[in-house]
């Protein structure tokens, strides 16, 4: 077990699946079709959720719960999608939507928590969050770009060796960490800036 980013209201964590069946890269992304369907429509309600949540932070200095909780539900959802689609995971991710912050627990192989902070916000960070996570959104992009190329060359490897070579494996985690750090800051989950850091 892998555990990243503890000290960030934002934790991915992901098992390390000993081997993986030689034809699995050819066919997991075509059968995560339906989970990427689900990601994309989450993924609307995820940005109105935050539009909504940034006008009452900014009134009222606290994000309600609800709101905060449909987000998790969103970045949660993608992580399992992702990992699933990427191969990293044979097993096929549930059609389960739980608004909680805490990771239920229903796809234990990919865990993705979060501390939401709820009350006493910054309103002047959340102001101008647009503003703020541009550099780690212009870092995430390139890392996403290396991150592509890694998952090209473990396609190969793990078609003809059933295993990801460790360290693309490891690179790829760290940048989907990353993102997730990023997208519980812009989302509003958080004030804390995220480290520019792939541990």
């Amino acid at each position: 077990m892998e555990t990243f980013g503890q000290a960030y209201p934002a934790t991915l964590e992901i098992d390390r699946a000993e081997r993986i069946a030689n034809w699995r890269p050819i066919v997991q992304w075509l059968l995560a079709i339906p989970h990427f369907i689900i990601v994309y429509v989450l993924g609307i309600v995820a940005e109105v959720v935050a539009i909504i949540g940034w006008f009452i932070i900014l009134f009222t200095g606290r994000l309600p719960e609800g709101l905060a909780n449909l987000v998790c539900l969103y970045i949660r959802y993608n992580n399992r999608t992702t990992a699933y689609a990427g191969f990293l995971r044979e097993e096929y991710p549930p059609f389960t939507f739980e608004t909680v912050a805490p990771d239920p627990g229903t796809y234990p192989p990919v865990r993705t928590t979060f501390v939401p902070e709820l009350e006493d916000r910054n309103r002047l960070t959340v102001a101008f969050r647009i503003i703020l996570v541009i550099p780690q959104l212009i870092v995430l992009a390139l890392l996403g770009i290396a991150a592509f190329v890694a998952w090209v060359i473990a396609f190969f490897a793990v078609l003809f060796t059933g295993r990801w070579p460790e360290g693309l494996r490891t690179f790829v985690i760290g940048v989907m960490r990353w993102g997730t750090r990023v997208s519980a800051y812009g989302y509003l989950l958080t004030d804390e800036y995220p480290p520019f850091s792939l541990d």
